[in-house]
């Protein structure tokens, strides 16, 4: 695990654009992608970029049950908003939401997975340790699965609705043995609301209780954290 501290999200956001023109220089690549606030300046600075990712493939971490990709909360409408618009992939594949048979969801995303390896997979990381929507206690081994989420996850997405009731109880994720098949992890948090789950994630043990903690078990992972979500941790690389 190699750990980078950065000023702000914009030069994490640098270090993780380059990734990802290395990759693109030797092949079109399978890109993972995540949602939220923490990736956000990525990819500001994909769509300004020149990279071509016409021949390159993305695959989502997650989506919300229940809500049409036109949702202006749904992670479909999240993603043309801040890449999709402004950059074309051959393919974009985002769980799909409103298919309420999850054993089908679920196997058509691992078997997406399966017929195109990532390469290069972005993480965050909730306030309580969860990647992708993967709550504390979920498997390590876990694959693509509904899950239902913690009230802490339903109170902090209340925000982004009129009404609480509207705010989805389920998701569609990528477990997090499937997020572990990526070939290349880069994870970026920043703030200090994040860090006591960085700091859990690194110094402490691996446990289903952090499940980013896994991560210290990949062997390719980049943690690109500003100096606030990297104020708890004993040591820094």
């Amino acid at each position: 695990m190699k750990i980078i501290t950065v000023e702000d999200q914009l030069q994490g956001a640098q270090i993780a654009v380059a990734k990802i023109k290395k990759i693109l220089s030797h092949k079109p690549g399978v890109f993972g992608l995540a949602t939220g606030s923490s990736p956000l300046e990525i990819y500001r600075q994909l769509s300004q970029s020149k990279l071509d990712f016409s021949n390159s493939i993305s695959i989502n971490l997650d989506e919300y049950v229940g809500l049409a990709p036109n949702h202006p909360q749904s992670y479909h409408y999240f993603m043309k908003q801040n890449l999709f618009n402004n950059k074309q992939f051959l393919h974009s594949y985002i769980p799909d939401g409103l298919n309420p048979n999850a054993q089908e969801v679920e196997n058509e995303y691992e078997q997406i997975i399966k017929d195109h390896p990532i390469d290069l997979q972005i993480l965050g990381i909730g306030q309580n340790g969860h990647i992708g929507f993967n709550e504390p206690l979920t498997s390590f081994d876990s694959r693509t699965h509904q899950v239902a989420l913690t009230k802490s996850t339903i109170d902090a997405n209340a925000r982004f609705f009129d009404n609480a009731d509207e705010v989805p109880k389920y998701a569609y994720s990528m477990g997090i043995g499937t997020i572990m098949k990526a070939k290349e992890i880069v994870f970026v948090a920043y703030g200090e609301k994040k860090a006591k789950a960085v700091h859990q994630m690194i110094d402490g043990p691996v446990t289903i209780d952090v499940p980013a903690s896994v991560l210290q078990t990949h062997p390719n992972v980049t943690v690109i954290i500003d100096h606030k979500a990297g104020a708890l941790l004993k040591k820094i690389e």
